[in-house]
């Protein structure tokens, strides 16, 4: 890790008694590595550790995952500790993890968006209709082609057509990584962000994410915030780390600090060193 990621991430540590850190991450792709199954999708365990480590200490941290999949799935997959707040669909759910489950937002939908939503599933569904490694996956408030087991000819035909629903429904439309989502609500990651961290009362953002849709948090933080691009791709994130493994390494070094015993011993399966993008 270069020393100004760092310091930038160390600097945003509050001291006892401020505004808490709010440290908010994107989960595929950033803590558990990208796999062709999503149901395979699993949190590195070194990072499992860091964050329930940071959980230890909610009046100086506070814990966050901001995701396009769904609210349960996110719950079931990611096995986050109690008090993390899970933003679901791009921010179109909410819900706070406790001992006993899930305490969540209920999204209420007009008779005029469930009549969309419904309309909606119909038509990309016919566009994964007949193409193998295409499939749709149905959300609270939205649904999604997915193409990443689809060949590349395949999977770019399917998403150039998803597009073309959402623009022809003038619905909002989000295109990921091997992924188009189309929403009946107006929502996105930074708008969520934003309201999250008025809520918390929170004084420094660390958010880390690998997508395309990430741009949108990226770009609704401030320039005191520690914004981190996980792997390639043009970005406005003002740090990359190269992968999930790295940034496990980083979140590692901040529960240290955190628990205040900062360790700057490199940190197992670390691979390379991250990087200021220069945005």
């Amino acid at each position: 890790m270069t020393d100004d990621l760092r310091t930038a991430l160390l600097g945003a540590v509050p001291d006892p008694g401020g505004p808490p850190l709010l440290l908010a991450l994107d989960f595929d792709g950033t803590l558990a590595p990208l796999q062709d199954d999503p149901e395979l999708s699993r949190v590195l365990p070194g990072a499992a550790a860091a964050l329930r480590s940071l959980a230890g200490s909610p009046e100086r941290v506070r814990l966050a995952l901001v995701s396009g999949r769904a609210m349960v799935d996110l719950h079931r997959l990611a096995e986050v500790p109690p008090g993390t707040v899970l933003i679901g669909s791009h921010g179109a759910e909410r819900a706070r993890v406790t001992e006993h489950g899930l305490d969540r937002d209920v999204i209420a939908l007009t008779d005029e968006q469930a009549d969309r939503l419904a309309a909606l599933g119909g038509e990309l569904q016919a566009v994964a209709r007949g193409r193998d490694g295409v499939w749709v996956e149905t959300k609270p408030a939205a649904a999604a082609v997915h193409t990443r087991l689809a060949d590349p000819d395949v999977a770019d035909l399917a998403e150039a057509e998803a597009l073309a629903v959402g623009e022809r429904l003038g619905s909002v439309t989000l295109h990921g990584k091997k992924v188009v989502e189309v929403s009946v609500l107006d929502a996105d990651k930074g708008a969520a962000l934003a309201a999250l961290r008025d809520e918390l009362h929170a004084g420094a953002v660390v958010y880390a994410g690998d997508d395309v849709t990430d741009e949108h948090a990226f770009r609704a933080l401030g320039p005191a915030d520690v914004t981190v691009k996980v792997g390639e791709g043009a970005t406005t994130a003002r740090f990359r780390v190269a992968d999930p493994e790295e940034l496990a390494a980083l979140l590692s070094g901040l529960a240290a600090a955190v628990a205040g015993a900062p360790d700057d011993r490199p940190a197992p399966g670390t691979r390379g060193a991250a990087s200021a993008t220069g945005a």
